[in-house]
């Protein structure tokens, strides 16, 4: 049933220390792919959602959506439009353009003071659903093609590039098994770096998918404009190649993470909010979802963590938990 426009308790000045109350069943923070799911279960759920975001659709690195369903092709910023114009319908949902900046929990919900205002929201229930800081390798060329032709996850981004010459670039053991994956898209040359080596078991697996190994380490990476067509080894060496998976460490800039004390556990690219199946955290009444939680940056995975997080905050609403 559609809420009124009052629904929302209406900012309140708060004459001995001059703040602005807003009031919300769920609090969310951060405008992703995985915070707009969440707010969509929740008003669905006929509940009052504040979104507390500065309506720039970064959403990762990608120029265009990939292996999502209904969504190949359209980008970042098409889709961000779309879902809050659909959840702007929903009176009970409403979008604040700020940057949280404290969280405090209370005895009953959480307070979250924003940057850019100084307001002060109120929730029963907070989601946190914010991008994460991609920590590249220091190799000239990777930053500038971050996205376009150096990409991470060969699921979301591996198909446009089947066919072609391709590498992965070690960042530590684990991309041993992202090397296993990508001969699916194309002949694999994997980096080491002269810094990863892989045990017998793992290279017999790897050179029987046809991974080639080069232990030299890569100097830069060529190619026109965001194209890749080479990377130059430090010998001076150049390898055609047209597509580099990279596995960036994962950052998790934002400071009510330590502020809450959030459990944290090692994820494929670095540490990422430990979770529940519901996505609940450490912390009772606090959920993650997408990037800040996921062991795999995607975007399909990042709106099915995003519904998850939204049902779990529900639940634990209509349980009182």
């Amino acid at each position: 049933m559609e809420r009124p426009a009052s629904y929302f308790v209406q900012p309140l000045k708060l004459h001995n220390i001059g703040e602005v109350i807003m009031d919300a069943d769920v609090l969310i923070i951060g405008g992703s792919f995985a915070g707009l799911s969440a707010a969509m279960q929740l008003v669905c759920g006929c509940r009052k959602v504040v979104m507390l975001e500065t309506n720039k659709a970064s959403h990762g690195f990608a120029q265009v959506s990939h292996g999502v369903l209904g969504l190949g092709g359209d980008t970042p910023q098409e889709i961000h439009t779309t879902a809050l114009s659909q959840l702007n319908s929903y009176s009970s949902f409403q979008l604040v353009e700020d940057v949280a900046n404290s969280v405090e929990v209370l005895e009953e919900g959480f307070a979250v003071i924003s940057a850019q205002s100084d307001t002060t929201f109120m929730a029963k229930k907070l989601i946190l659903a914010t991008d994460i800081a991609d920590r590249l390798p220091d190799i000239p060329g990777i930053k500038e093609r971050w996205g376009r032709s150096v990409i991470f996850y060969p699921d979301s981004h591996g198909y446009e590039l089947k066919g072609h010459p391709l590498g992965v670039l070690a960042t530590s053991d684990l991309s041993f098994q992202q090397a296993v994956m990508i001969p699916e898209w194309g002949a694999t040359t994997l980096f080491t770096q002269g810094q990863f080596r892989p045990e017998e078991e793992v290279l017999n697996h790897l050179l029987a998918r046809g991974v080639r190994l080069e232990e030299t380490p890569i100097a830069y990476l060529q190619g026109e404009g965001d194209s890749l067509g080479g990377v130059i080894l430090d010998d001076g060496r150049k390898l055609t190649l047209e597509g580099l998976y990279v596995s960036p460490k994962a950052g998790l800039a934002q400071s009510f993470v330590s502020q809450l004390g959030l459990e944290l556990e090692a994820s494929f690219h670095g540490q990422v909010v430990k979770v529940n199946g519901f996505k609940e955290t450490s912390v009772k009444g606090v959920f993650a979802a997408g990037d800040i939680s996921n062991s795999v940056q995607d975007e399909a995975l990042a709106i099915v963590s995003g519904a998850m997080a939204g049902v779990g905050a529900h639940r634990s609403l209509i349980s009182k938990r």
